[in-house]
């Protein structure tokens, strides 16, 4: 059976509940931040699941690297829309962002506990567990999808380029320049060595073309709203979708920028921002999640629960209808020769990218002596040549931790 026959009969018997529970036991997981949430992603729905291969992966990540919002959970987004339809993709997100979120939230009520996990020995842990798990996602996309010296040469000039620029900006102009060199380097004979077989996209051109519209409608009429308002509701729904549709570089990135819209009108104090922001660093899933604790904490009404899932929604959704109105395009754009060898630089690019950030900020962050790397070494190594699960890494990166703090 081919790999595209296999992927319907998979599809066949996928149902949003399968896709929101996959996606919830990744985000109870997943630390480490974006990046290493694409390598959580690629081990177990690529590797393991084998819900796509690693082509049509990398290429999810290279169109939500190209898109405003957080890159993460919109390839999760798209991954379950691909599986189980406009469902799928709300499961995917919703399981991915429940975890954080409902930390977040108990947070936001008081427990302050998590402040002071956030310098304990299990929580390195975490971020050894995030080394070994981006290493090898770089390992496993380089062998793929850079066979040759011109991809490894764009993976490199990406990767080196990034350590010493490093932006959101800088990461679009790397990707358009694997495009371009890909378009015009790359051979007909190399841009169908790796090439993803086409999946069926689930969704119509004319859905996207609306979900588009209601992406624009949102954020051209908001602001009006807002100022025509009263409604403190509607002001944080114009304020957390703004910065949603219109920030590149994902979670670490959205906190300013947000702090800048909710700490100068008074609706919360910049210690609890701060605090709160804290607290974000220590969990799993998507840094988004953030904006559930500002929801339940800030003041005046709504707060609570219905201002946490208020601000989540509104943060989270430009995000989604981009990825609903990009993918239906991105399939066909992806059958034609040019954009197909443009796409196989682009991976390359990705590559590079992964492989930047495996340095900065993940390995300078978490390997800081000789017990450190050797935790992660022997993560790796399970990971690679023994086949351990992700979940199983992250336990046992944790124990290690604490270990290495009671040594």
């Amino acid at each position: 059976m081919t790999y595209a026959g296999a992927q319907r009969d998979l599809r066949a018997s996928a149902s949003p509940l399968s896709v929101f529970q996959v996606f919830l036991k990744l985000g109870a997981v997943s630390f480490g931040g974006p990046i290493a949430h694409l390598g959580y992603f690629r081990s177990e729905l690529v590797e393991r699941r084998r819900w796509l291969d690693a082509a049509a992966y990398a290429q999810l990540v290279a169109l939500c690297q190209l898109l405003p919002g957080p890159t993460s959970s919109q390839v999760g987004m798209a991954i379950g829309l691909r599986r189980a339809g406009l469902a799928g993709a709300a499961a995917a997100w919703l399981g991915f962002t429940l975890p954080s979120a409902l930390l977040m939230i108990a947070f936001g009520y008081g427990l302050h506990w998590f402040g002071d996990a956030a310098s304990a020995g299990w929580l390195h842990g975490l971020k050894l567990a995030a080394v070994a798990i981006v290493a090898q996602a770089v390992w496993t996309m380089a062998v793929s999808l850079c066979p040759d010296r011109p991809r490894i040469a764009f993976a490199v000039c990406a990767a080196v380029l990034l350590l010493f620029w490093q932006t959101g900006v800088a990461q679009l102009i790397v990707i358009a320049g694997g495009a371009l060199l890909g378009r015009f380097l790359l051979s007909e004979q190399q841009s169908h060595a790796n090439a993803s077989e086409h999946i069926e996209q689930p969704l119509s051109k004319s859905f996207a073309q609306t979900a588009g519209a209601v992406f624009l409608l949102l954020l051209v009429g908001l602001p009006l709203l807002a100022r025509l308002s009263a409604s403190h509701a509607v002001a944080l729904l114009d304020s957390f979708y703004r910065t949603g549709a219109l920030v590149f570089g994902g979670g670490h990135v959205v906190l300013p920028l947000l702090r800048a819209q909710i700490v100068p009108p008074g609706w919360i104090s910049d210690a609890d921002f701060l605090a709160g922001y804290g607290a974000a660093q220590a969990l799993p899933g998507p840094l988004f999640s953030f904006a559930a604790y500002l929801g339940n904490a800030m003041q005046p009404p709504p707060s609570g629960i219905a201002g946490a899932a208020l601000c989540l929604v509104a943060l989270f959704l430009p995000g989604f209808l981009l990825v609903v109105t990009a993918l239906p395009y991105w399939d066909a754009l992806q059958r034609r020769t040019g954009v197909r060898r443009a796409l196989q630089g682009v991976n390359a690019a990705v590559v590079g990218i992964l492989l930047a950030a495996l340095f900065d900020p993940i390995w300078v962050s978490a390997v800081q002596s000789r017990g450190d790397f050797a935790v992660a070494l022997a993560a790796f190594a399970l990971l690679v040549f023994w086949r351990l699960p992700p979940v199983a890494i992250v336990a046992l990166c944790a124990i290690s931790g604490q270990l290495l703090v009671w040594a």
